[in-house]
């Protein structure tokens, strides 16, 4: 069957999603694929009442202004009616929160599961949970806040990259590629969907805690001020992720600095998180990679005494809660 004839058969099967986390990141990716044609609920935490009545509207300097507002605003997974074809999991990945027991309510046979979530090494505790189902990585490699209840602003960048684990693309995968492309926003299927996971974590294990210890500058000021020791931390990440089997672009820290310069400044998830007293991603992006270093016989000290920071600065926000 061609591509064309599959995605004509699935317009009318498999355009049922639920976004479970509608925080920034699945408020705006459930809009996209609202506006391209899928049936999109969400499951809300602390914007449940606001979107149920209003709705998300989503503020783009790339795409414009629109309001997504969803087939169902739900508080739980459970409470969802009718049968997923695919379950988006976009919630931060943290120590103390069973992802697959958030989704496990709405998983049939049929189900793809998509987890668009940071972090390096997460992968094997989805593909556990759910070893019958198409488990489907994903990365977005985009800028995109909430600023206030129900309100999502998207500044810059927005590519998707989405892959099956452990290693493939499947119809279902490629067809989801499809919906975020006809919405304006590029999304690559791509079988080396772990590799992508590093080469994302190159820019995120700098500025995500950096922006933190820093007492909440923008990537900019970071970049200004302490180029070297950002190069020092990416090449780090450069090192453990060919060490575990993943070789990165020879240019990927150079072209990160570049990008990075020509964003606007940005306040990054972890910094939101903090300044929000919200458990920050620490153990995905650092740690992991750490513990990957360790394993590998790769000395990472930069990124270790940006992890002991990190610790730390939890270490005190624990003992002022």
């Amino acid at each position: 069957m061609k591509d064309s004839e599959f995605y004509g058969q699935q317009s009318v099967t498999a355009k049922k999603i639920i976004v479970v986390g509608a925080g920034a990141i699945g408020a705006f990716y459930g809009s996209l694929l609202a506006l391209a044609g899928a049936e999109v609920s969400v499951v809300c935490r602390s914007d449940y009442d606001h979107v149920k009545q209003h709705g998300f509207v989503i503020n783009s300097r790339v795409l414009g202004c629109w309001n997504f507002i969803p087939s169902q605003v739900l508080q739980q997974a459970a409470d969802f009616e009718g049968t997923a074809d695919y379950v988006l999991l976009c919630t931060k990945v943290i120590p103390d929160l069973n992802r697959a027991a958030l989704i496990r309510p709405v998983v049939k046979p049929d189900t793809a599961i998509v987890f668009i979530q940071n972090g390096v090494e997460i992968e094997q505790e989805m593909l556990d949970a759910f070893p019958d189902n198409e488990v489907i990585s994903g990365l977005a490699f985009i800028c995109c806040n909430r600023i206030k209840p129900g309100e999502i602003f998207h500044s810059a960048y927005g590519r998707l990259a989405l892959g099956n684990l452990p290693g493939s693309v499947s119809r279902k995968t490629k067809y989801l590629c499809e919906l975020v492309n006809r919405s304006g926003i590029e999304c690559n299927a791509t079988e080396t969907i772990i590799t992508e996971r590093w080469k994302k974590c190159v820019w995120n294990a700098p500025f995500n805690p950096l922006s933190v210890l820093s007492g909440g500058l923008p990537t900019l000021e970071i970049l200004n001020s302490q180029e070297a020791f950002v190069r020092n931390i990416m090449q780090e990440i450069c090192s453990i992720a060919e060490a575990s089997g993943h070789k990165l672009p020879n240019d990927i820290v150079n072209v990160n600095i570049e990008n990075t310069y020509a964003m606007p400044p940005y306040k990054t998830s972890m910094l939101l998180d903090y300044e929000n007293g919200h458990v920050m991603e620490t153990e995905v992006i650092l740690g992991n990679a750490l513990r990957a270093a360790k394993r590998t016989g790769i000395a990472s000290p930069y990124l270790e005494s940006v992890y002991a920071l990190m610790k730390l600065r939890e270490l005190a926000l624990n003992h002022l809660a």
